[in-house]
């Protein structure tokens, strides 16, 4: 549920700031620091790889997305459940962007940093969160309607019934 929740917020936030630049951003702005807005359309997968081959791009992303949204119901904590649903909704605000433009809007500019989008921060962030969680261990929750235990739970115990008692004449 979690995972879910934060990806829809995350693929709303990333379309609408994306919008934004679209239809705001005529010339890159300095905004501060290294900080910076500037629009630039990115027809390939990270750092501008692969471009021009944006069907395959979506494709590819698409079947990415399906894997972290296993992952994302199999998460056995809250904080993975979010990182998953980061990582899964910056996947979709992409993959969005690819079926309907060809091509990801980009606009957030960092000093010696290739321009990135509100999908991209969050992928990175729920990647980061996510390899914090697997170096501490953090548990998966066995399949949906599995009977399967975690490693670490005891086995559920039956509730106790109370006995009734035979009295003797």
């Amino acid at each position: 549920m979690a995972a879910g929740a934060v990806a829809a917020v995350v693929v709303v936030a990333d379309q609408v700031t994306k919008a934004l630049a679209l239809h705001h951003l005529t010339h890159p702005a300095h905004v501060i620091g290294p900080f910076g807005l500037a629009l630039q359309e990115n027809s390939g997968s990270a750092f501008s790889l692969f471009a021009g081959d944006g069907t395959a791009l979506a494709v590819v992303a698409a079947v990415l997305a399906a894997g972290v949204a296993v992952l994302a119901w199999r998460a056995g904590s809250t904080l993975l459940a979010v990182a998953a649903g980061m990582v899964l909704g910056g996947a979709l605000g992409n993959v969005a962007d690819r079926v309907a433009r060809g091509r990801v809007v980009d606009f957030v500019t960092l000093s010696h940093w290739p321009t990135f989008n509100l999908a991209d921060a969050a992928i990175t962030v729920g990647l980061v969160i996510v390899a914090v969680c697997v170096v501490w261990g953090a548990p998966a929750r066995p399949p949906h309607g599995s009977d399967e235990q975690p490693p670490d739970d005891p086995p559920a115990e039956p509730p106790a019934r109370p006995v009734a008692s035979a009295g003797r004449r």
